[in-house]
């Protein structure tokens, strides 16, 4: 089955900097899309960056274009998420997803907190 492990998280100060990353396994990850959405409290889910594994084409919210950084590493079946210039409105819980538009797969998510 498909499994997403997301590591990395946790607390950071505004204007600090985090790398997310994805360990992936089930599935044929150098033939995939992949990224990461996001979810803060009382709001739904949106797409953070997708990132096609084949071509390495790639997806950014206006809201992190710039600032984030997605990649990702064929061999070792792992995608990343650098995000700088973090600032409190970007907390929230992280997910890395199978798949994009929408997305079929779901890690469990891992929290990002920035400090004001």
């Amino acid at each position: 089955e498909v499994q997403l492990v997301e590591s990395g998280g946790g607390l950071v100060q505004a204007g600090g900097s985090l790398r997310l990353s994805c360990a992936a396994s089930g599935f044929t990850f150098d033939d995939s899309a992949v990224g990461w959405f996001r979810q803060a409290p009382g709001k739904e889910r949106e797409a953070v960056s997708c990132i096609s594994t084949r071509d390495g084409s790639s997806y950014y919210a206006d809201s992190v274009k710039g600032r984030f950084t997605i990649s990702n590493d064929n061999a070792k079946n792992t995608v990343y998420l650098l995000m700088n210039s973090l600032q409190p409105e970007d907390t929230a819980v992280y997910y890395c997803v199978v798949e994009c538009y929408p997305p079929r797969y779901w890690g469990k998510g891992i929290q990002v907190t920035v400090a004001s």
